[in-house]
This record gives C-alpha cells, sequence and structure tokens, in this order.
C-alpha cells in the first residue's frame, strides 16, 4: 500500500488508528521487558520468561493440548532469543526436564509444572 492511502484509510476509521496504537504500545512494553530480563536475569529466568511469552502468544491460536504447545523453536533460536549460548541453554532445559517443569522434543512443549515456570519467569 502506498503511504497516502494507509494515511487516508487511517483518517477515514480512527478505531484502526487506535489499534494501531495500542499494538505500537504493546510492543515498546514487550520489547522494555524483554530487555530487562536480558540484562538482569539468570539463565533460568529468561529462558522461563521467554517460553512464558512464546506460550501466551501460542495460546492466543488456540492450538494447545493437554498443557503441550507446538514449539518449533531449536535451542540455538532460544539461545540468540535471550543471549546465551547453546550449550548453556541445553543445560537449563535439561535442568526444568529433570525437575519436572517443561520438556522440549518432537516440535512440542510439554508443560508439567506452570506454576513453577511462573515463578521462575516472573519479572518480579
Amino acid at each position: 500500500m502506498q503511504r497516502a492511502e494507509v494515511q487516508a484509510r487511517l483518517l477515514a476509521n480512527p478505531k484502526i488508528l487506535m489499534a494501531l496504537a495500542a499494538s505500537c504500545f504493546a510492543e515498546g512494553d514487550a520489547a522494555g521487558k524483554s530487555l530487562t530480563a536480558l540484562g538482569q536475569y539468570s539463565a533460568e529466568e529468561r529462558i522461563a520468561y521467554l517460553l512464558l511469552h512464546l506460550m501466551r502468544r501460542i495460546a492466543a491460536r488456540s492450538v494447545i493440548r493437554e498443557q503441550r504447545y507446538p514449539f518449533p523453536l531449536r535451542q540455538q533460536h532460544i539461545a540468540d532469543a535471550v543471549g546465551l549460548t547453546p550449550v548453556h541453554v541445553s543445560r537449563v532445559l535439561s535442568l526444568f526436564r529433570e525437575r519436572g517443569i517443561v520438556a522440549l522434543s518432537d516440535g512440542a512443549l510439554q508443560v508439567g509444572n506452570l506454576p513453577e515456570l511462573e515463578r521462575i519467569g516472573s519479572l518480579n
């Protein structure tokens, strides 16, 4: 779409403009929280925060079955997202699996202990 066309549509329907503004605000807020998590929290907290964030987004699509979320990301993707090495991500995910919190396998994230994951991944 051309800029003029977008501007004309926004002027014609202020609800679209408000929705766009709300979306931009929400994205900015999420980015700020992610930066805080990267800068101040442990590896466990960073990974738990990322998993919770992605779980909320997946849940919005209504594709969850028995606390099992489609999860196509590999450990390298997680490492890149949270600023860790893939080896460190592997260690944390193994620890989470041993503690029964979450397990990643076959492109799915199985949540075994959501309250514990939320405790670890909260930014409080």
